[in-house]
């Protein structure tokens, strides 16, 4: 086998980047829609479905950024490929999953690709020039984001269709695709950081996320006073300051806690993970607020296609917000741009909290939401990549995309217990947990908002990133 290929020209990496990054992005939220179809298909209970999702986002948090540093280490090109082919893997194991334990199995399987968004734009910025990397970076992450809409857009369709299993196998046939597109085409990177990984900091990171997530996820329903919410919750914080002392003290750091003391990185990490708040409650709970019957008093008694193309705005918004926002951030500056983002996002959230009686307003209101996520999260992946070295850069974008899915984790809690507040036994959720929920989501906007401001009086960001 040939230790050595002819390295491609940057216009034919770009776009099997992108569809790698694409790719992942879809399958992020593509059971929202279905998941009631779906526990019928398995066989489950209402208790036991939402595992579905929830082991695919602490999958996701687990080995974003463990596959973003082994992609320094021993390269983009092939870690790449190993976590597309991950993602076919793990779809082809829902596919054929005969019940929900193995289809937690293969969600968690999927989670592994996570790296990819990491890899990908460590790649970008080794192999186009200089001055195409912000915009290139830029349209990444409006895939990323895009890629969620489009899965939730697309799962009614292809459930009604194809069947439920063809949101699994359609995603196994993209990525597989996308694996072979990789290991054909993407050149050997250029910089690698040689030193070994600290598996320890790796099995901490993964402790006291999975104690941290699992109890957020699951505390509407076990209560968040018990034993089973409080004590897991005490360990994540014991873990997580045994991770950050190992992380200080080992010459081979997972992540290096010197690129996070950068106030660039710090907060636009934090911005980060409070946009992922919004976005993943939102993605996961507004297909079921407007599929509600109106003779609950609310919703519009969508389908679940319906509810997909409800969400369309957002998904258009956020393409065509993140491919502007590369000229947004040369012309006013990357801090401007991040406080423009963080109120279109608190306006957009907050509509859908006390104005959400007829579709329009809905509609409105995704459209600011979709646009401020797509420019906030291209801009913040610019920042990044401007602030640390080049061989920083596939784990510091791992960091930035793996608190989003945090972040997105607490949304989803936060809506859930909310919700679960507001629900009698036995009858459907109240208005008010909604508008209650919705509002909470709100408040993570202005607290984005105040860090942007943190950015300002702190770091003076220049109108266009400098390369590195």
């Amino acid at each position: 086998m040939p230790t050595h290929r002819e390295p491609r020209p940057p216009r034919a990496v770009l776009p099997v980047v992108l569809l790698a990054v694409f790719a992942f992005a879809m399958l992020q939220s593509l059971l929202n829609p279905v998941l009631p179809a779906l526990r019928q298909e398995l066989g489950t209970t209402q208790q036991l479905i939402p595992w579905v999702m929830t082991a695919f986002l602490l999958s996701t948090s687990v080995f974003t950024p463990v596959v973003g540093r082994l992609g320094d280490r021993y390269g983009k090109d092939r870690v790449l490929t190993a976590s597309l082919i991950a993602l076919a893997t793990g779809s082809a194991i829902c596919a054929l999953a005969p019940n929900i334990a193995i289809m937690i199995l293969g969600r968690a399987v999927q989670g592994i690709g996570g790296g990819v968004i990491p890899l990908a734009y460590g790649i970008i910025r080794d192999e186009l020039p200089r001055q195409r990397v912000p915009g290139a970076i830029g349209v990444g992450a409006a895939l990323a984001a895009v890629g969620g809409g489009v899965g939730i857009v697309l799962a009614g369709p292809l459930t009604t269709a194809l069947g439920i299993r063809s949101l699994f196998w359609i995603p196994l046939l993209l990525t597989a695709g996308a694996a072979a597109a990789a290991r054909l085409i993407v050149p050997p990177s250029p910089s690698r950081n040689p030193s070994p990984i600290s598996w320890l900091a790796a099995v901490l990171l993964a402790g006291w996320l999975v104690a941290l997530l699992v109890p957020l996820s699951q505390g509407s329903r076990w209560g968040w006073t018990s034993a089973a919410v409080i004590t897991p919750l005490a360990g994540a914080a014991i873990l997580a300051a045994a991770w950050v002392a190992v992380e200080r003290r080992s010459g081979r750091p997972l992540i290096d806690m010197r690129m996070m003391r950068i106030t660039a990185v710090w907060t636009t990490n934090l911005v980060s993970l409070l946009f992922g708040v919004g976005l993943f409650a939102v993605m996961t709970y507004l297909p079921v607020f407007v599929q509600t019957a109106p003779a609950t008093g609310y919703g519009f008694g969508a389908s679940a296609t319906q509810a997909g193309l409800i969400l369309l705005p957002m998904t258009v918004a956020m393409f065509f917000a993140g491919l502007a926002s590369a000229r947004l951030t040369a012309r006013f500056g990357s801090r401007l741009v991040l406080v423009a983002a963080s109120a279109l996002y608190t306006a957009g959230i907050t509509i859908i909290a006390i104005r959400h009686d007829h579709q329009w307003q809905v509609l409105v209101a995704l459209a600011l939401l979709g646009a401020a996520l797509g420019t906030a999260f291209s801009t913040m992946s610019n920042i990044i990549v401007a602030a640390v070295r080049p061989d920083q850069t596939g784990v510091a974008n791992g960091v930035t995309a793996n608190v989003r899915t945090i972040g997105g984790s607490i949304g989803v809690a936060l809506m859930s217990g909310v919700i679960g507040a507001h629900t009698p036994a036995g009858g459907p959720s109240a208005e008010s947990g909604y508008t209650c929920g919705f509002a909470t989501l709100a408040v993570a906007g202005l607290a984005a908002l105040a860090t942007t401001v943190l950015i300002a009086r702190h770091h003076r960001l220049g109108r266009t990133p400098p390369a590195a």
